[in-house]
């Protein structure tokens, strides 16, 4: 709703592309409920008061399994991972924040990596509903809250619905909102035909699906790019660790949820990041409209970075992620 959203646009060279180190590890219903869960210690021997290196399981009420990381103290800031990763894929945005001296979270969605392979739930408000409880278990507050394309979905709708009095800021990058899916209100959306062709292509061999999938994802296919084979591995790794029902089923999530009532009632200031050569969600239909529906949204555009861009040009998001969480 914001006809001045203040936009700065980053120019980069492809040249980043082939830069990338050889480190694969970086690239997505009540809170009341909160109070049913029980939280799982984690088997380490760390000092649970220090909150260094801790791990653990939430248990919500319907007895999911939610695997977090919880590291450092400070100022809390959670990442949510996209569609079919985990909180692995945030592991270099950790560690840098971590050395800043903030408290770092990331949890694997229902379904996604070590989190139980569910057959049920697989959807926005229950993925919004599952974060709640781990936020009221962990007591979090004055949060910044960063999510990365279908966690970006994920971190608008927690925000949205369950963050009053625990969210500082948000950060979308790369993110799905405001809708995918191309409908009569969303003229520019995709159609439904190509989000059908990525559910036939996973039932039918999600191994090879996920192994291709990568290549548009980090902008490999462009001139002048160069294939990190850690990188593919490692995002093929990461996607082979989840359910095969749940991710089925969480493409429907990405794509047909509307979050548009969503970011018309964040409150909290939030940096929108999307580069201009995303494949995977275009920014016309993404960022740049997220951008008008937020009170409070600041717009930065990457010119030539792709999807992936949290971990092509780690640096780079990262100094912007800090400078910003900082301000």
């Amino acid at each position: 709703m914001n006809d001045h959203t203040p936009i700065e646009t980053i120019d980069a060279s492809r040249r980043d592309l082939l830069l990338l180190g050889a480190s694969a590890t970086v690239l997505a219903a009540l809170p009341s409920l909160a109070f049913s869960a029980e939280r799982i210690p984690p088997t380490s021997s760390s000092n649970q008061g220090e909150r260094t290196n801790d791990m653990g399981i939430l248990k919500p009420k319907d007895g999911t399994d939610l695997y977090y990381k919880d590291w450092g103290t400070g100022q809390p800031i959670v990442f949510h991972h996209g569609w079919p990763l985990s909180s692995d894929d945030w592991d270099t945005q950790m560690l840098f924040f971590l050395g800043k001296g903030y408290r770092v979270i990331a949890h694997d969605r229902r379904g996604h990596g070590r989190s139980s392979q569910t057959a049920t739930g697989n959807d926005m408000d229950t993925y919004a509903a599952d974060f709640a409880e781990l936020a009221a278990s962990l007591d979090l507050r004055d949060a910044i809250h960063v999510g990365h394309s279908t966690g970006g979905g994920e971190a608008a709708h927690y925000v949205a619905r369950h963050g009053k009095d625990r969210v500082a800021k948000l950060v979308l990058i790369s993110a799905v909102p405001p809708i995918m899916v191309k409908t009569a209100a969303n003229p520019g959306g995709l159609p439904i035909e190509v989000l059908d062709g990525l559910r036939t292509e996973l039932a039918a061999n999600r191994s090879q699906f996920y192994w291709n999938f990568p290549i548009p994802f980090y902008g490999f296919n462009r001139e002048g790019a160069t294939i990190s084979d850690p990188l593919r591995m490692n995002w093929w790794r990461q996607g082979m660790m989840g359910g095969a029902k749940a991710h089925y089923d969480c493409i429907k999530a990405f794509s047909a949820t509307d979050f548009t009532e969503d970011l018309k009632v964040i409150d909290v200031p939030t940096l929108v990041m999307h580069g201009d050569d995303d494949q995977i969600v275009p920014i016309a239909d993404s960022a740049l409209l997220s951008a008008k529906l937020l009170k409070h949204g600041t717009l930065k555009v990457y010119e030539t970075y792709p999807h992936g861009m949290c971990t092509t040009h780690a640096d780079v998001i990262n100094a912007d992620l800090l400078a910003f969480i900082r301000s």
